[in-house]
């Protein structure tokens, strides 16, 4: 006799009002899986079935951003059918993304010392943390940048305590539990653990990313 499926359970969201042309729908104030999930869920369903007069949905890693034309719905119409949407939010969109494999040269200048702060030789490092797929949790910060993870708990070291005043596109950081991939030179606290040739942002084309979040991440090491 086999057991009754999980059913997974979103938690409670809070609705902000940004001024009279936006809303937030926010999950949480720190980030945690079930939060993240319900926000690619939702902004999954609403990308799938717009809402009257909503111009732009822009999923972060616990909320979701709503801009809309106050001439076209009213602020009140939006936050009662958001409400609805929120009630049967549908946990396999999460699941729905598309799967990349993502080769990394794992030459980074802080590796080593990301390893030894772990208790691990660098190549149990590297074994560990492309041992299992992570998603892409959020896209954003500067253009092509995505977040993912989640890292599982003996994977997790804070942020450097100096910024590096810039690294270049493709660089593959690492921190917080997190991975995360740069499409542009920008600077950054994060842990430099390698590189990749995988390029996410392409300012011409018409999907200017190529990742989007729910996907899943498989990371190896490049030949």
């Amino acid at each position: 006799m086999t057991g009754s499926p999980v059913i997974e359970t979103f938690p409670t969201p809070t609705i902000v009002t940004l001024g009279d042309r936006a809303l937030l729908v926010r999950f949480g104030t720190a980030l945690t899986e079930p939060a993240n999930r319900a926000a690619i869920a939702l902004a999954t369903q609403l990308k799938r079935e717009p809402l009257a007069g909503v111009l732009e949905v822009v999923p972060n890693l616990v909320s979701v951003l709503l801009r809309y034309d106050p001439l076209q719905s009213r602020r009140a119409d939006i936050v009662g059918e958001l409400r609805l949407r929120l009630f049967a939010l549908d946990p396999a969109a999460v699941s729905a993304g598309r799967d990349w494999t993502i080769s990394v040269h794992f030459d980074g200048p802080d590796l080593d010392s990301v390893a030894a702060d772990l208790g691990l030789s660098s190549a149990e490092f590297i074994a560990a943390h492309n041992a299992r797929p992570v998603r892409v949790l959020a896209t954003g910060f500067a253009p092509g940048f995505v977040y993912c993870g989640m890292h599982p708990d003996n994977l997790v070291v804070p942020r450097r305590t100096e910024v590096r005043p810039m690294v270049p596109p493709g660089t593959v950081l690492f921190a917080a539990g997190q991975t995360a991939i740069t499409a542009t030179e920008l600077p950054t606290g994060w842990h430099i653990i390698g590189s990749t040739d995988f390029d996410n942002f392409d300012p011409a084309a018409a999907a200017p990313t190529q990742l989007a979040p729910g996907d899943q991440l498989h990371f190896v090491v490049a030949s």
